[in-house]
């Protein structure tokens, strides 16, 4: 019998002073059984930094032809396709022709020796930014896990803070490529 995925509910309200947007979201996020915390969590910060009313999570890790996030147009052409972790050429240069823009987040702090290797292959793609999440700033977010989550979120110079009842984290991703 194959394992099912864990749901979990986040209740974001998100203020991006960033991007002069101020908006609540209720999201339903879907934790793979072959997936950590950690990159759910990861997830969810992709989300909240590039938040959008069209931004939705996809079949994820379950399916080759969809990145973890995108935004479709009302045509349905992809605005938007955000991949995690440390994907092949193959898979952005797949995404780049694709999608108006591409944003990749890596994660988990053992990512830069793939950058090292991977970065002159991918800088040649004109529409692909890479931001990395440092292990610092995702472990913060492990606190905050729980099947049914309220989080408030500032965006503002770049910078994220999230915070539940209990916690408060603080992110600062680097740009890796834009």
């Amino acid at each position: 019998m194959a394992l099912k995925s864990t749901i979990y509910k986040a209740d974001c309200q998100i203020a991006d002073m960033d991007r002069g947007y101020y908006h609540p979201h209720n999201l339903t996020i879907a934790l793979h059984p072959s997936e950590t915390e950690e990159r759910m969590m990861a997830r969810l910060l992709a989300f909240v930094i590039n938040a959008h009313e069209q931004l939705q999570f996809t079949k994820g890790l379950s399916t080759d032809d969809e990145p973890e996030l995108w935004q479709k147009s009302l045509t349905d052409d992809i605005e938007l396709w955000i991949e995690m972790g440390m994907p092949d050429e193959k898979r952005i240069r797949k995404a780049s022709s694709r999608a108006d823009k591409v944003i990749l987040y890596t994660y988990g702090g053992r990512n830069t020796v793939w950058w090292n290797q991977i970065k002159p292959k991918l800088e040649r793609f004109k529409n692909l930014t890479v931001i990395n999440l440092p292990k610092e700033a995702t472990d913060q977010l492990a606190p905050m896990v729980k099947r049914t989550m309220q989080l408030q979120i500032s965006i503002q110079d770049g910078q994220v803070w999230i915070s539940d009842d209990q916690n408060t984290a603080t992110i600062m991703p680097e740009v890796w490529l834009s």
